[in-house]
Protein backbone atom coordinates (compact mmCIF):
# COMPACT_ATOMS: atom_id res chain seq x y z
CA UNK A 1 0.00 0.00 0.00
CA UNK A 2 1.05 3.15 -1.06
CA UNK A 3 -0.05 7.17 0.17
CA UNK A 4 -0.82 9.31 -2.55
CA UNK A 5 -0.91 13.22 -2.44
CA UNK A 6 -4.89 13.99 -0.98
CA UNK A 7 -4.21 10.82 1.75
CA UNK A 8 -6.22 7.85 0.17
CA UNK A 9 -4.35 4.67 0.12
CA UNK A 10 -3.87 2.57 -3.07
CA UNK A 11 -2.33 -0.25 -4.04
CA UNK A 12 0.85 -0.63 -6.18
CA UNK A 13 1.22 -2.98 -9.04
CA UNK A 14 2.95 -6.02 -9.16
CA UNK A 15 5.88 -5.40 -11.04
CA UNK A 16 5.59 -8.92 -12.63
CA UNK A 17 2.14 -8.02 -13.75
CA UNK A 18 2.69 -6.68 -17.70
CA UNK A 19 -0.74 -5.24 -17.71
CA UNK A 20 -1.12 -2.16 -15.69
CA UNK A 21 -4.84 -0.88 -14.38
CA UNK A 22 -3.58 2.43 -13.06
CA UNK A 23 -3.39 5.28 -14.30
CA UNK A 24 -0.12 8.02 -14.16
CA UNK A 25 -1.59 11.40 -12.94
CA UNK A 26 0.67 14.27 -12.23
CA UNK A 27 0.53 15.58 -8.72
CA UNK A 28 1.24 19.71 -8.09
CA UNK A 29 4.46 18.24 -7.20
CA UNK A 30 5.52 16.92 -10.61
CA UNK A 31 5.19 13.43 -8.75
CA UNK A 32 3.56 11.05 -10.23
CA UNK A 33 0.91 8.70 -8.57
CA UNK A 34 -1.17 6.14 -9.48
CA UNK A 35 -4.92 5.67 -9.93
CA UNK A 36 -7.47 3.70 -12.14
CA UNK A 37 -6.83 3.82 -15.65
CA UNK A 38 -7.20 0.23 -18.23
CA UNK A 39 -5.90 0.39 -21.26
CA UNK A 40 -1.99 1.05 -20.23
CA UNK A 41 1.09 -1.84 -20.39
CA UNK A 42 4.45 -1.65 -19.11
CA UNK A 43 7.49 -1.57 -21.46
CA UNK A 44 10.72 -3.09 -20.44
CA UNK A 45 11.69 0.01 -18.98
CA UNK A 46 10.34 1.04 -15.42
CA UNK A 47 10.22 4.84 -16.81
CA UNK A 48 7.48 4.81 -19.70
CA UNK A 49 3.92 2.31 -20.10
CA UNK A 50 2.29 2.97 -23.42
CA UNK A 51 -1.60 2.40 -24.19
CA UNK A 52 -2.63 -1.48 -25.36
CA UNK A 53 -2.49 -2.78 -29.14
CA UNK A 54 -4.66 -4.97 -30.51
CA UNK A 55 -2.80 -8.64 -30.93
CA UNK A 56 -3.74 -8.35 -35.10
CA UNK A 57 -4.09 -5.13 -37.20
CA UNK A 58 -3.88 -4.60 -41.27
CA UNK A 59 -1.16 -3.32 -42.49
CA UNK A 60 -1.49 0.75 -43.54
CA UNK A 61 -4.72 1.17 -41.85
CA UNK A 62 -5.36 3.07 -38.63
CA UNK A 63 -5.33 1.96 -35.47
CA UNK A 64 -8.34 1.64 -33.64
CA UNK A 65 -7.08 3.98 -30.73
CA UNK A 66 -4.47 6.50 -29.88
CA UNK A 67 -0.91 4.89 -29.41
CA UNK A 68 0.52 6.72 -26.44
CA UNK A 69 3.52 6.78 -24.18
CA UNK A 70 3.54 7.89 -20.52
CA UNK A 71 6.59 9.01 -19.11
CA UNK A 72 6.40 8.10 -15.14
CA UNK A 73 9.03 10.23 -13.91
CA UNK A 74 9.78 13.76 -14.52
CA UNK A 75 12.91 13.42 -16.21
CA UNK A 76 11.50 14.03 -20.09
CA UNK A 77 10.73 17.31 -20.36
CA UNK A 78 8.21 18.67 -22.72
CA UNK A 79 9.19 18.80 -26.62
CA UNK A 80 11.58 16.25 -26.05
CA UNK A 81 11.06 13.87 -29.77
CA UNK A 82 9.65 10.73 -29.35
CA UNK A 83 10.08 8.13 -31.55
CA UNK A 84 8.63 4.25 -32.35
CA UNK A 85 10.62 1.51 -34.44
CA UNK A 86 9.06 -1.90 -35.45
CA UNK A 87 10.89 -4.98 -36.80
CA UNK A 88 11.12 -8.37 -35.85
CA UNK A 89 13.57 -11.44 -37.22
CA UNK A 90 11.93 -11.15 -40.65
CA UNK A 91 11.68 -7.34 -41.02
CA UNK A 92 14.31 -5.81 -39.05
CA UNK A 93 12.90 -2.15 -39.84
CA UNK A 94 9.54 -2.27 -40.94
CA UNK A 95 7.88 1.36 -42.16
CA UNK A 96 5.97 3.42 -40.18
CA UNK A 97 3.70 6.44 -40.82
CA UNK A 98 3.68 9.00 -38.55
CA UNK A 99 5.31 7.47 -35.82
CA UNK A 100 7.28 10.70 -34.82
CA UNK A 101 5.72 12.86 -32.03
CA UNK A 102 6.86 15.39 -29.05
CA UNK A 103 6.16 15.22 -24.96
CA UNK A 104 3.45 17.13 -23.81
CA UNK A 105 2.85 17.06 -19.79
CA UNK A 106 4.65 13.59 -19.71
CA UNK A 107 2.45 11.72 -22.24
CA UNK A 108 3.48 11.60 -26.45
CA UNK A 109 0.58 10.75 -28.43
CA UNK A 110 0.81 9.12 -31.97
CA UNK A 111 -2.35 9.99 -33.27
CA UNK A 112 -2.42 8.36 -37.17
CA UNK A 113 0.65 5.73 -36.44
CA UNK A 114 0.31 3.17 -39.16
CA UNK A 115 2.51 0.01 -39.80
CA UNK A 116 3.08 -0.01 -43.56
CA UNK A 117 5.30 -2.98 -43.33
CA UNK A 118 3.93 -6.77 -42.92
CA UNK A 119 5.42 -8.93 -39.92
CA UNK A 120 5.16 -11.66 -41.51
CA UNK A 121 3.38 -15.00 -41.69
CA UNK A 122 2.92 -16.12 -37.97
CA UNK A 123 5.42 -13.19 -36.76
CA UNK A 124 4.60 -10.75 -34.44
CA UNK A 125 6.35 -6.98 -33.99
CA UNK A 126 8.74 -5.81 -31.32
CA UNK A 127 8.19 -2.17 -30.60
CA UNK A 128 10.85 0.12 -29.48
CA UNK A 129 10.38 3.25 -28.05
CA UNK A 130 12.81 6.01 -28.66
CA UNK A 131 12.76 9.09 -26.16
CA UNK A 132 15.41 11.25 -27.38
CA UNK A 133 16.83 13.06 -24.05
CA UNK A 134 20.51 12.92 -22.99
CA UNK A 135 21.41 10.07 -23.04
CA UNK A 136 18.60 9.26 -25.12
CA UNK A 137 15.74 6.48 -23.01
CA UNK A 138 14.36 3.57 -24.91
CA UNK A 139 11.58 1.54 -24.16
CA UNK A 140 10.75 -1.93 -25.70
CA UNK A 141 7.13 -3.83 -26.15
CA UNK A 142 7.63 -7.24 -27.00
CA UNK A 143 5.57 -9.38 -29.26
CA UNK A 144 3.23 -6.16 -29.91
CA UNK A 145 1.35 -6.15 -32.60
CA UNK A 146 0.85 -9.16 -35.88
CA UNK A 147 0.51 -7.06 -38.95
CA UNK A 148 -0.38 -8.69 -42.38
CA UNK A 149 -1.96 -7.96 -45.67
CA UNK A 150 -5.87 -9.00 -44.92
CA UNK A 151 -5.65 -8.04 -41.15
CA UNK A 152 -7.80 -10.66 -38.39
CA UNK A 153 -9.24 -13.54 -39.86
CA UNK A 154 -11.11 -16.80 -39.61
CA UNK A 155 -7.88 -19.48 -39.65
CA UNK A 156 -8.21 -20.97 -43.42
CA UNK A 157 -9.80 -24.77 -42.07
CA UNK A 158 -12.72 -23.07 -40.54
CA UNK A 159 -12.70 -21.07 -43.48
CA UNK A 160 -12.91 -24.49 -45.70
CA UNK A 161 -15.18 -26.07 -44.13
CA UNK A 162 -17.69 -23.42 -44.35
CA UNK A 163 -17.01 -23.16 -48.36
CA UNK A 164 -18.09 -26.72 -48.44
CA UNK A 165 -21.08 -26.26 -46.24
CA UNK A 166 -22.30 -23.69 -48.58
CA UNK A 167 -21.37 -25.60 -51.66
CA UNK A 168 -22.91 -28.67 -50.59
CA UNK A 169 -26.19 -26.96 -50.06
CA UNK A 170 -26.19 -25.21 -53.54
CA UNK A 171 -25.79 -28.73 -55.31
CA UNK A 172 -28.82 -30.39 -53.88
Amino acid sequence: MNRNPIGKSMQLPSPNNRHVDEQEVKTPTLHRSRASLRGLVQTDSPNFLCSSLPQHWRCNKTLPRTFTVVALGNDVPDGVVVTVMAGNDDNCSAELRNATTTMKQGYAQFNDLRFIGRSGRGKSFTLSVNVLTSPPQIATLHRAIKITVDGPRLPRRKQARNAEITFSDNVM
